[in-house]
């Protein structure tokens, strides 16, 4: 049998109208999310006492569903309240990573898509420290994010992340952190696990939003908090040369907020002002 490692860090899953505590075995071999790969997630943190934009993830997790043709079973005050309810069983000590979840069940036609009807529901809340702001390094990626022609790109779908898994892995067997993953047309699209900003002359980029990578809440609420700070970020296709010349580069997503990239192929960066603006930025609007 496989060691469950999960079994070290607090986990509490709400499955089937209760919580339970630890990593609860909830599909079985014919389940159809187990082999044909029917499910979808949506990422929330809660640290120092806030769960900044809870109630958009739980929305996204809703849209997710039906772009992936299952159906949502619950609402967005449900999720959010559920969630509330699961964190009071943590100490407050550690940061909590919020994933609502769903999967069918069973298939439809020939058992390759999706019924809708089987939908099920799970809300896991767990601890994971956050990344601290000490950046990280990058190289570019031999793969490709792909079109909304080939993959669910308009969800937040779980099979979408076996791709970025080998790119992160292939990046790491030669020394790096993660990776700048490009689209089908060679342009910079994400790293491996998050949105990704530039910065060339106080001007303020990031790659435009065309299908190709979720298009992340934190990266839009980040967009507004440097606005509204005065710093207009410009949304366009961004190449590697681009990066390569960057001043600064930093990334957005759930799991840490806003990081610098320190490193990228052979070049070596600083945190940047701008970066370490964002995420102050961040932070007081969290706590605000």
């Amino acid at each position: 049998m496989a060691v469950d490692t999960t079994a070290q860090t607090l986990t509490w899953t709400y499955v089937d109208g209760d919580w339970y505590e630890g990593n609860v075995p909830i599909v079985g071999p014919r389940t159809h999310a187990m082999w044909l790969g029917s499910s979808v997630f949506d990422g929330a943190r809660w640290f120092e006492g806030v769960a900044p934009d809870l109630e958009l993830h739980a929305a996204r997790i809703n849209k997710s569903a039906v772009a992936l043709g299952l159906k949502p079973t619950m609402n967005v005050e449900e999720i959010v309240g559920l969630t509330w309810d699961g964190l009071k069983k943590f100490d407050g000590n550690t940061a909590v990573y919020i994933r609502p979840m769903y999967w069918a069940e069973h298939g439809g036609f020939m058992s390759v898509p999706a019924d809708p009807e089987s939908t099920r529901f799970c809300l896991c809340l767990h601890e994971a420290p956050m990344l601290p702001p000490q950046g990280f390094s990058v190289t570019v990626s031999p793969f490709r994010r792909p079109t909304v022609e080939t993959m669910p790109t308009n969800a937040k779908a779980g099979c979408l992340y076996p791709n970025n898994g080998r790119a992160i892995l292939e990046a790491k067997s030669r020394g790096f952190d993660n990776c700048l993953v490009r689209d089908m047309l060679g342009n910079v699209a994400e790293t491996g696990s998050s949105n990704v900003f530039m910065v060339k002359d106080n001007q303020v980029y990031t790659p435009a939003a065309n299908g190709t990578f979720l298009s992340g809440i934190t990266r839009a609420r980040t967009i507004s908090l440097l606005a509204d700070y005065g710093f207009k970020t410009i949304e366009k296709a961004l190449t590697v040369k681009d990066f390569m010349e960057a001043d600064e580069i930093f990334t957005t997503g759930n799991h840490s907020k806003v990081v610098p990239i320190i490193q990228i192929e052979d070049r070596k960066l600083q945190p940047g002002p701008i970066a370490t603006k964002a995420r102050e930025l961040y932070w007081e609007w969290a706590h605000a």
